[in-house]
């Protein structure tokens, strides 16, 4: 039974993991403006890792220039990283927002 229910687990998270939409200009307008919402504060504006709150981080928030993806840089590994957060770092889960949002 326990087996049973670790595979529906497992088949729906993969389920729930949609393939990437295409990159419209609003789709991509969208992901700028959640950006500015909900990542500069850490990430900065230009994504380098020093937003106002990143001085009082532990571990640093990640440098979108030169540090590498932690989970992988595929859309699809970025979009899990944004919906599920970051173990062991102050990367929190955003899956709080529409899908669309955590794609673009």
């Amino acid at each position: 039974m326990r087996n049973a229910a670790i595979t529906a687990i497992l088949l729906f998270s993969s389920l729930a993991l949609a393939a990437p939409p295409a990159a419209t200009k609003e789709l991509i307008g969208k992901g700028k403006a959640s950006f500015a919402i909900n990542c500069v504060a850490c990430h900065g504006a230009s994504g380098a890792g020093d937003g106002a709150a990143a001085a009082a981080l532990n571990p640093k928030p990640r440098n979108f220039k030169t540090d590498a993806f932690k989970n992988g840089d595929k859309p699809e590994n970025v979009f899990k990283s944004v919906s599920e957060g970051i173990p062991k770092t102050v990367m929190v889960a955003f899956a709080h927002l529409k899908e669309e949002e955590r794609w673009g």
